[in-house]
């Protein structure tokens, strides 16, 4: 048992290493924020349970993708230091894997999220309540700090 609650352990170090050192990792925990916010805190948004479903398994591949991708690097730049055209091939191939999975999540997300009358009803919440413009404002702000905040990376000691 103590083996199964140290792997989780390990895997939740993971995701945090990930989200501290990886920028667009924090990009994509940034937006997805924001949709699932706008999706669960307003109803504005039409969703079926079958759209949300598939809006949850995007932003999981999305999320995966980026893991595997920095997983790679760290390998990649441990294994070779002078940088061959095979670690940089790895490297890029990981980085396009992650791009495509991302393009098509947002993909999934303009066919599931494009509601005109949602987006006319949200800009008419916004004009009728100029207070909430400007905690959106705050959260933007705080957002760009968590994206581009500089983190100090740990490495773990087994």
């Amino acid at each position: 048992m103590k083996s199964l609650i140290r792997s989780f352990g390990y895997a939740f170090c993971g995701i945090g290493r990930t989200v501290t050192s990886e920028r667009n990792m924090r990009i994509h925990l940034t937006v997805m924020a924001y949709m699932f916010g706008y999706l669960f805190l307003y109803d504005f948004f039409t969703v079926t349970r079958t759209q949300l479903a598939i809006l949850f398994v995007m932003c999981a591949a999305v999320i995966s993708g980026e893991l595997i991708n920095t997983a790679i690097e760290n390998i990649a730049d441990l294994v070779e230091k002078n940088k061959s055209i095979f670690v940089r091939n790895a490297k890029d191939a990981a980085a396009g894997a992650v791009l495509v999975t991302a393009i098509s999540a947002v993909a999934v997300g303009i066919a599931v999220l494009y509601q005109p009358d949602a987006f006319r009803a949200l800009l008419d919440y916004y004009v009728k309540n100029p207070v909430m413009i400007a905690v959106l404002i705050a959260s933007l702000a705080v957002s760009l700090i968590f994206i581009f905040m500089p983190f100090k990376k740990k490495n773990r000691k087994d």
